[in-house]
């Protein structure tokens, strides 16, 4: 074994992370990791990309940021050494859902998806079915925490209306009708907002064409309600 391994080895043994690892996977590991440094200020992932990279934090400190469409942000959690990022892309394959920015000079072991992945379940397993499950909730969370930080009453109803519709079927129109009543109260404990507001932002999005309520309850939305998210 080289002293470069060895040091790989021992830095792996710093990561809670690769903790449980045999000693056969953690040589394996410790083979294809890369150290890296990342400077004050750059980049560790972007938000929107998808680097197919696990990156754990040795030493420094980094943030995790979301930022909409106008460049607004909110900051979601700092990093501290043990700290890893982008497991979500490397489990469900979608685009990283914030960025993370080192706040001071970081270094980092890189491991790159094959290997990540031979330290995961089988992809046919169910506790690899649980793992994708718990990456949707997380990316569910971290949209709800962008919403509530950024949007004013009406995109935090806009969002939740169209997050509700996304799971039926549009029509040729592109409006999607979301089936059964929808609870004022409810959607005020989504949005953090007071029933009362609720019900005001839906009279006023309704008299404006975005939605429109069916005799049944149903409420239609329209695909331009987007424009106020």
């Amino acid at each position: 074994m080289t002293a470069t391994m060895v040091s790989r080895l021992d830095l792996l043994r710093r990561v809670p992370l690769f903790s449980m690892l045999t000693a056969s996977q953690a040589v394996s590991v410790a083979d294809a990791v890369v150290k890296r440094r990342y400077r004050k200020g750059e980049a560790i992932l972007e938000q929107g990309e998808n680097s197919c990279d696990l990156t754990i934090l040795l030493t420094g400190r980094a943030r995790v940021v979301c930022r909409d469409a106008r460049g607004r942000e909110v900051i979601l959690a700092t990093l501290h050494p043990g700290d890893y990022v982008g497991e979500m892309s490397l489990i469900d394959q979608a685009p990283h859902s914030a960025s993370v920015v080192a706040e001071v000079q970081t270094d980092a072991l890189v491991l790159d998806q094959v290997e990540f992945a031979r330290c995961l379940p089988d992809s046919n397993s169910m506790a690899y079915a649980v793992l994708k499950g718990l990456v949707h909730r997380l990316r569910q969370a971290d949209r709800k925490i962008e919403s509530l930080a950024l949007m004013d009453v009406y995109g935090r109803v806009a969002s939740a209306l169209l997050e509700f519709a996304g799971q039926a079927m549009p029509g040729a129109d592109g409006a999607a009708m979301i089936r059964g009543r929808v609870s004022r109260q409810d959607m005020a404990k989504m949005v953090g907002a007071s029933r009362e507001m609720v019900s005001r932002v839906m009279k006023d999005l309704e008299e404006r064409g975005f939605i429109e309520t069916q005799d049944d309850g149903s409420l239609l939305v329209r695909p331009h309600l987007d424009s106020l998210v």
